[in-house]
């Protein structure tokens, strides 16, 4: 074994926001990749639309700089432990991580989630204290809880004396102390002194981990990953072996290194470095490339196993295939399965429906995000209410998922929240006061209790509470959690709403829906404001029966429409409903379009709850 002391591995992990895509903006700029007139975006590494949109790092991406004549791979990781299987497959590339903290906020949950992924891998951390400006930064404080968090996550002691850098990524300024120097030099200088350089051995038989994948138009689909043994030259025949062990021989077409932002193609790659190659059919994550000869697979990527799951079919409305390109049962099966192909934490099973498909995900935001990208595609579909997946304990009992609840709410709320939590048979775990008038709580609530959750803490909070969860472990069943205790407004004809039925509706709940929306039978239009279901004739026209009353009718006053994100739909809808998606349209129905039908389903339901309880 040898060290390559001319190359770094490593990977920039954090929470949510707080700053590492807009560090290794500053890292990109003073290594000099990009030329002095090019016209650069702010986070470039964001390169997906949702990414942009969202603020957050979704997808985990390659980049590379030299600095003093030593090329430093750097993997831009995300934050939300929705996108773990991002990080987890990451970690596996990798000799060391940069921990992002802000220096106002502290350590938070994902910061928690993300650190015990690559202190399980035994990697070094280089701690960066980060947004030192900010008025309320406390430095000192961040670093001691950072250190607390080490000691909490099973640090070794060595893992446990990391050095500790400064910076302001928004001026690109770094430093030892919080008085920063002009640049990032001490942060460079950090990297190349604490951060191991791969130790390889070049000349044993090949051996490299796909861990990522993308796809280009012309060379199909580019694997990226680490050598871990031996050498590679582009046009060599090489060895696939996928999860299962099967051998399969192939050949590189093409083979790259990262540089800046781009792919640069090169005759060959040694051990240690981090490559992708392109030209072979079927690869997947978890493969290794190995010597014809002597192939011998390295370790699979393992991660987490999904805890929410959630139904895609075809889309059953009246208004099925008005606006989707995509929408018939084959093409949702092809996108949905080659999702699989680069969303390792994703899993989809077919259903004894054809036109059916359950899609498990690590939460809703994961789930949430795979249904923006289908729709952005041209998709159109329908999915379900999202639900936990439960277990079977060793003892035959039922498990399900809990997770970690972290709260920052103003004193004024406290009680509302404590409530909402104890009602969703949360447990305390702990509650520090802030001193600012904020109150910090700590909670294990069982997933299923966070599921439509997030946007009622945010009305009873009136939009100041900030949450954040993180996948505890599975443990028995918690019991009964109430559901929705408001039912919807929904449409008994089709047609198009107007002001009238609107004005009406309006004293009944809150309505999704503006005068002019196109509605059908079954569709929901609106929030009732007291439980259970209401029907309403949201397309009646006012009979008019003179000038004047024509007039009137232009100058009904409403109150506007409750525009509902994706989010806020896929939290909203109940077991009977169902969220029928389409590039231009997300609407919320009911599974059971019929009115009549709909009621004498729930009477033999009422019926057979009845039955079931004599029994």
């Amino acid at each position: 074994m040898q060290e390559r002391t001319n190359l770094r591995n490593i990977a920039i992990i954090a929470h949510v926001d707080h700053g590492k895509t807009t560090l290794v903006d500053g890292l990109l700029r003073q290594a000099h990749t990009f030329r002095n007139n090019q016209q650069i975006a702010e986070r470039v590494m964001d390169s997906n639309d949702l990414e942009r949109e969202r603020g957050m790092t979704i997808l985990a991406k390659n980049t590379a700089v030299v600095y003093n004549g030593i090329k430093i791979n750097i993997m831009d990781t995300p934050g939300h432990a929705d996108f773990g299987g991002e990080v987890e497959r990451v970690m596996n590339m990798v000799d060391g991580v940069l921990l992002v903290v802000d220096a106002a906020e502290g350590p938070m949950p994902q910061t928690r989630f993300v650190l015990r992924k690559a202190l399980e891998m035994g990697h070094k951390a280089i701690v960066v204290i980060n947004k030192v400006d900010r008025k309320d930064a406390a430095p000192e404080d961040t670093l001691n809880k950072t250190f607390d968090l080490f000691i909490e996550l099973g640090a070794s002691d060595e893992q446990a004396n990391f050095p500790i850098v400064y910076t302001n990524a928004l001026t690109q300024q770094a430093g030892l102390a919080p008085d920063l120097g002009p640049d990032y030099q001490p942060l460079f200088e950090a990297i190349l002194q604490h951060i191991p350089p791969p130790r390889v051995d070049a000349d044993a038989p090949l051996q490299m981990l796909v861990a990522n994948q993308s796809y280009d138009d012309y060379k199909g689909i580019i694997a990226v990953g680490r050598i871990f043994a031996g050498r590679i030259t582009a046009g060599q025949a090489i060895a696939r072996i996928d999860v299962h062990g099967q051998v399969t021989m192939t050949k590189a077409r093409y083979l790259f290194v990262f540089q800046g932002l781009q792919r640069t193609e090169v005759e060959g790659a040694e051990a240690g470095e981090i490559i992708a190659l392109a030209g072979i059919e079927d690869i997947n994550i978890g493969d290794t490339m190995a010597d014809p000869e002597t192939p011998v697979s390295l370790p699979p990527i393992r991660v987490e196993a999904p805890t929410v799951r959630m139904t895609f079919g075809v889309n059953t409305s009246p208004f099925a295939g008005r606006e989707g390109t995509w929408g018939t049962s084959r093409k949702i099966r092809e996108r949905l399965f080659a999702e699989l192909k680069n969303n390792v934490a994703l899993r989809v099973e077919e259903t004894d429906k054809a036109d059916s498909f359950l899609v498990s995900g690590r939460g809703e935001l994961h789930l949430g995000i795979l249904i923006e990208t289908m729709r952005r595609e041209g998709y159109e579909f329908q999915v379900s209410k999202p639900e936990v997946i439960f277990r079977r304990g060793e003892a035959g009992e039922t498990l399900e998922p809990f997770e970690e609840v972290h709260i920052e709410v103003a004193e004024s709320h406290l009680g509302t929240v404590i409530e909402m939590l104890g009602n969703r048979r949360g447990q305390m775990i702990n509650m520090n006061n802030g001193g600012d008038g904020s109150v910090y709580l700590t909670y294990l609530v069982p997933t299923r209790g966070l599921l439509g959750f997030r946007q009622q803490f945010l009305t009873a909070t009136q939009g100041m509470g900030v949450m954040n969860t993180l996948f505890h472990d599975y443990l028995p069943m918690a019991g009964a959690i109430p559901e929705r205790s408001q039912g919807s407004l929904v449409s008994m004809e089709t047609g198009s709403a107007t002001a009238y039925a609107i004005r009406n509706a309006e004293e009944r709940g809150y309505l999704f829906i503006e005068p002019g929306t196109e509605v059908y039978e079954g569709m929901v239009i609106g929030q009732h404001q007291r439980p259970g279901d209401l029907t309403v004739n949201i397309a009646k026209k006012k009979q008019l029966t003179n000038v004047r009353a024509a007039a009137a009718e232009k100058l009904v006053s409403l109150t506007p429409a409750r525009k509902m994100s994706l989010d806020e739909c896929i939290e909203y809808i109940a077991e009977d409903e169902l969220l029928e998606v389409t590039p231009q349209s997300i609407r919320i129905r009911k599974r059971v379009l019929n009115h009549e039908e709909r009621a004498k389903a729930a009477k033999k339901r009422e019926e057979e709850m009845e039955e079931a309880k004599a029994a």
